[in-house]
């Protein structure tokens, strides 16, 4: 299936309803309408909800500071995840009047994961899975570099998930140093598995290290039976993904709000 409308429907039928019954350890969810809300002890916490949300007007503005209002009183940022083709559209806009900020816009692309197993060649990088905790600062170091903000979080996060199955990190190394680093996350119970990270070192851009961990961690989501792979692609990935056979379905901008000070 690579109909864009056809895709959108699953993930929006399987992926999307699976975010918030697959969580970290220490994740506590509450519902409040259509909504739900996670939050952990020591991260930002997540708001996020169903392709029509089924309130508009002053009971929506009255949802959103319900969330806000919870995640001040813990003095932490909250991130509200939103999708270009969810109603009602104006939610950005009273997200934005209820001081939640744009974190940039992301396309959301799905690809069949047989047809991305391909290997790309690679002179002088080895690619593998991460096998223990400095390979996990590694990698969390690599990722600070490429997009220039600290990566602490993913350091706690691969740590909490080291026994889960279903989140497996992949680095490229060259030369003893981790040049790009990524990781897949299967969604249990469907047929989904997200492609996250994919940070490259700028001197290692453009020799096929991107392409390679998209494959690399293809033929692990085949292994598992998983049929679609989804990414959120900046417009430095999307490219090398559409030719790769990945299909844009919508796009996705998290809301952010921050405690004062």
């Amino acid at each position: 299936m690579t109909d864009a409308s056809a895709l959108l429907s699953a993930f929006d039928t399987q992926a999307r309803p699976a975010e918030w019954t697959v969580l970290d350890p220490g994740a506590e969810v509450h519902r409040d309408g259509p909504v739900f809300r996670v939050s952990w002890p020591r991260r930002s916490g997540f708001v996020g909800g169903p392709p029509h949300l089924g309130v508009d007007g002053p009971a929506l503005d009255a949802l959103i500071a319900r969330q806000r209002d919870y995640f001040a009183a813990r003095n932490q940022a909250v991130e509200w995840k939103t999708w270009s083709h969810d109603t009602p559209a104006d939610l950005p806009e009273r997200l934005t009047a209820a001081g939640f900020e744009s974190d940039g816009r992301e396309t959301v692309l799905i690809g069949p994961a047989e047809q991305m197993t391909t290997p790309v060649h690679l002179d002088g990088v080895t690619l593998r899975e991460v096998e223990d905790e400095q390979d996990v600062h590694r990698l969390a170091a690599t990722a600070t570099e490429v997009f220039g903000r600290p990566h602490d979080w993913l350091v706690d996060r691969l740590i909490e998930k080291r026994d889960d199955p279903n989140m497996i990190a992949v680095l490229a190394e060259a030369d003893g140093r981790v040049v790009s680093s990524s990781r897949i996350e299967i969604v249990p119970g469907t047929e989904f598995a997200g492609l996250w990270g994919g940070g490259t070192l700028a001197e290692w851009r453009g020799k096929g290290i991107y392409r390679a961990l998209v494959a690399y961690r293809a033929r692990l989501a085949v292994s598992r039976g998983i049929r679609y792979l989804q990414v959120d692609a900046t417009e430095d990935s999307r490219p090398i993904l559409e030719r790769l056979g990945f299909v844009a379905v919508t796009t996705t901008t998290g809301y952010i709000w921050q405690p004062a000070g």
